[in-house]
C-alpha cells in the first residue's frame, strides 16, 4: 500500500476535503502534528499513507473526539489506497500507448 502510492502530492479532486479533514481531525484530537509546516497539499502521497497508517496502529482512543478521528482512518487509508491504484494503473496505461 506504502509502496504503491505516488513519491508526491496529487490533487485528490472531489474527495481532497475528505483526506484532509481526517489528517487535520487526528492531529487536532491526539494533538500530534504529522507534517509540521507543509501544507496539506505538498504532503507526498506516500509520506500521507505511511503516517496516517502509523497512527492506525500505534494511537489508542480514549475521548469521542480521538474515537471518531481515529475510527475513519481506514476509510481514508483504503481510499487513498484506491486512488494510487487508480493512478498507477493510468501511468501504467500511458507507458504503454
Amino acid at each position: 500500500m506504502i509502496n504503491r502510492a505516488p513519491q508526491r502530492p496529487v490533487d485528490f479532486g472531489s474527495d481532497r476535503d475528505y483526506v484532509f479533514s481526517c489528517l487535520k481531525d487526528v492531529e487536532r484530537a491526539f494533538e500530534v502534528e504529522g507534517f509540521p509546516g507543509i501544507a496539506p497539499e505538498q504532503i507526498p502521497v506516500r509520506s500521507l499513507v505511511r503516517q496516517l497508517i502509523v497512527w492506525w496502529r500505534t494511537l489508542e482512543p480514549h475521548n469521542e473526539a480521538q474515537q471518531d478521528a481515529y475510527g475513519r482512518l481506514p476509510g481514508v487509508i483504503r481510499l487513498i489506497d484506491t486512488i494510487s491504484g487508480w493512478l498507477e494503473e493510468l501511468n501504467d496505461r500511458g507507458s504503454h500507448s
